[in-house]
């Protein structure tokens, strides 16, 4: 009987879940290694994106700005309301530490100080577009730095969010200040002491980063980053009033679902092409995608060879293209060189360990 109860209590929580996920406007889930989509809803569906804007916000500001600089609030403080972190004019901090402000309590007035403070507001507003086009991100168009969408709005999608949050996971700042839980810094007006918003940090274990947003307009919206061993996966969610919950489940689920398998190994990797017999054609690196187990004799490695007439050591002269079945998961470069000039580093490293 205890068996049978226990089963029910089983399907009831699974069966909430799937209903939950599927009353979802739009989310993603998304593999940070190669960008494979894993799961989702109404991914291209464009949304207005409330705070999770700061994320661009904040790359835009670490790769145009020493985040050691000193920089003082100023009159575009008073452009804003909502979440702040208060800062008064003339507070002086480190652009790191208005970036804090800005990713762990949301601060619109903090927004305002990095994007006139480091390239003006105009020049800050087009560098957020130009990088969003530099990701692929098709479907977004930022018009402020902060996702208040009163007088202007920020519109994305749920892939192209995901995309945002893949790219910024590679910028280590980003990632060590959006995975704090709290933060204090002094000023030469006050000390503050903010906590991250992001509940996940501290209610799941494999977190690592986020940043929420809401807007009576958007909804909430959530983006999220986590790691388990050895995979990292990104979620995203909007107009979801469980965020943090569905973020959980969606992790859980996918990660028990998915594993990383090694499908290339650049010391097994060989090709055999007449046109480059003189040279040998390798890849850089190990290639790991997320597969699950019904995938596994589904994988597929096109190899495309670029004919060239003149070529260097190490130039790139093809692309290994990993599918599953049909679908395409991601190109790995292929790089030729002369095969004497391998034979010679296969010595120096042989008498290197002698």
């Amino acid at each position: 009987m205890k068996k049978i109860i226990l089963i029910v209590i089983t399907i009831f929580i699974s069966s909430s879940f799937i209903n939950n996920i599927s009353a979802l406007s739009s989310y993603i889930v998304m593999d940070k290694l190669t960008g494979r989509v894993l799961d989702g809803e109404n991914i291209n569906e464009q949304m207005l994106i409330a705070s999770t804007t700061k994320i661009m916000t904040s790359l835009v500001a670490l790769e145009n700005e020493d985040p050691t600089k000193v920089i003082c609030a100023g009159e575009e403080i008073n452009k804003t309301y909502g979440s702040m972190i208060y800062v008064d004019i003339g507070e002086c901090m480190t652009l790191y530490d208005y970036l804090v402000g800005l990713l762990l309590r949301s601060g619109n007035d903090a927004s305002m100080v990095i994007a006139e403070n480091t390239l003006g507001y105009d020049k800050f507003i087009d560098k957020m577009n130009e990088l969003a086009r530099k990701i692929g991100m098709k479907n977004t168009i930022f018009k402020n730095p902060h996702g208040l969408d009163e007088e202007t709005q920020n519109y994305s999608t749920a892939y192209d969010m995901a995309l945002l949050m893949k790219y910024a996971s590679n910028n280590k700042t980003f990632m060590e200040i959006t995975s704090l839980k709290k933060y204090r810094v002094e000023t030469n007006v006050e000390t503050h002491l903010w906590y991250n918003k992001n509940k996940l940090l501290t209610s799941y274990k494999y977190a690592t980063g986020g940043k929420i947003g809401y807007t009576t307009k958007s909804g909430h919206i959530f983006v999220s980053s986590a790691s388990r061993g050895k995979e990292s996966l990104i979620v995203v969610t909007m107009k979801d009033d469980n965020q943090f919950k569905t973020h959980e489940n969606l992790y859980e689920k996918d990660f028990d679902k998915y594993d990383l398998y090694k499908v290339i190994d650049k010391y097994t990797f060989v090709i055999k092409e007449d046109y480059y017999k003189n040279y040998h054609l390798y890849v850089k690196d190990d290639v790991y995608i997320p597969l699950n187990k019904n995938e596994l004799d589904k994988v597929d490695i096109k190899i495309e060879i670029i004919k060239k007439k003149k070529i260097k050591n190490n130039d790139i002269v093809g692309s290994a293209k990993i599918y599953v079945g049909s679908e395409f998961i991601k190109s790995e470069n292929i790089y030729a060189l002369g095969k004497q000039e391998k034979i010679n580093k296969i010595k120096n490293w042989l008498y290197f360990w002698k």
